[in-house]
């Protein structure tokens, strides 16, 4: 597998015959990442050796010969043999998965195939690397990033199917991110989730271990440091149904994908009402960590005296870390200068007391 310096957008080569295949997988894929396309083998293969991609989708009837022979030669090249390959087929699955083994590839998707689909596939493979390297950190670390991407990915599930959200297996997966953040031993867990490509789980566990270490300096009970990280990993769960091109997209939002990326708030809310055993307070930080102090924020124009001091809190750490979160189409902007902005041009949407309050918090963090 090549190796992306953080910021870097990965590189997604398509080999198809068909055109309006191709098309429609840069389509698919645009809002993530950077898409390369080779309508056939003899011109794909000097464009790989040129510009490696961190993963290659290669289509079973590219020509000559057909796309498994490819597959195979590309792991004859030293330079090409560790990318990760995805095969695609008309092929009925059992076949497929069969010959995409025999030939070294390593995901299969059988055509036609769900949008979601495709991404979701990609996006393991380009995290495979990121979370084996999970497998060197320490014991509690290693358990809270394995822990918390099965629960994120299982809220995924959850939400696809109807089902309420798995909010038993959320909390056991935060409980070692608590422990982490209790015994200040949680860097690596930022650290390792820094390349992960699926934007919204970095951003909900950097939320969930900054919110449980904001309410530890808060002088919050330790009973309530589990609420507070589990809180953090929900409190976006809602933009798991938003499209991922809103989501994703580098340009400013026009007034319509503004409304669809607002409604992760209400969608949230939902989803965790239905759901058996979420505490109120949880469902409060969902619901309001967009709220502003002056009442421009949303869903409800919340102000003032409205706002819950725990929303407060997460209002706080949800703005740093978007603001340093790495996303594909921006790099990750310093603390410095997050902290300033949310001090200066934000200065009437948060809490300042609290602000402070985060500010020396950091700071005693990292030294």
């Amino acid at each position: 597998m090549t190796d992306s310096p953080p910021g870097r957008v990965a590189l997604v080569a398509v080999v198809d015959g068909n055109p309006y295949h191709r098309s429609a997988v840069k389509e698919a894929l645009v809002s993530l990442y950077r898409v390369s396309e080779y309508g056939d083998a003899w011109h794909a293969l000097p464009g790989l050796r040129a510009a490696p991609p961190d993963v290659l989708m290669v289509d079973e009837l590219t020509r000559p010969g057909d796309g498994f022979g490819f597959v195979r030669s590309l792991r004859l090249e030293p330079a090409l043999a560790r990318i990760p390959v995805i095969v695609t087929s008309e092929s009925e699955p059992a076949a497929l998965e069969a010959a995409a083994k025999q030939c070294g590839a390593d995901a299969a998707v059988t055509k036609p195939y769900r949008r979601s689909v495709l991404i979701r596939t990609v996006t393991a493979l380009r995290n495979r690397a990121v979370e084996l390297a999970w497998n060197d950190l320490p014991a509690t670390q290693r358990a809270a990033l394995n822990g918390t991407v099965g629960a994120f990915n299982s809220l995924a599930d959850a939400i696809a199917t109807g089902e309420p959200l798995p909010f038993g297996q959320v909390a056991d997966a935060c409980r070692p991110l608590v422990d982490a953040v209790g015994r200040n031993d949680f860097k690596g867990i930022l650290a390792g989730v820094r390349d992960h490509d699926n934007y919204t789980y970095v951003h909900s566990i950097r939320v969930a271990a900054l919110l449980t270490l904001f309410g530890q300096a808060a002088g919050l009970r330790n009973g309530d440091h589990l609420m507070l990280a589990c809180g953090g990993l929900l409190h976006d769960a809602g933009k798991l149904t938003v499209p991922h091109e809103v989501l994703n997209k580098a340009g400013h939002l026009t007034e319509a994908e503004f409304a669809v990326m607002k409604s992760h708030v209400p969608e949230t809310v939902r989803l965790l009402r239905a759901t058996p055993g979420v505490p109120d307070s949880i469902i409060t930080i969902a619901e309001q960590h967009h709220e502003k102090l002056n009442g421009e924020g949303y869903p409800n124009g919340l102000a003032g005296a409205q706002l819950n001091e725990l929303a407060r809190m997460a209002a706080i750490v949800d703005v740093f870390s978007a603001l340093t979160d790495r996303r594909v189409y921006k790099p990750p902007m310093a603390a410095e200068r997050a902290l300033s902005i949310m001090s200066g041009q934000m200065k009437g949407h948060l809490d300042q007391h609290f602000l402070t309050l985060f500010k020396t918090m950091l700071l005693d963090a990292v030294t």
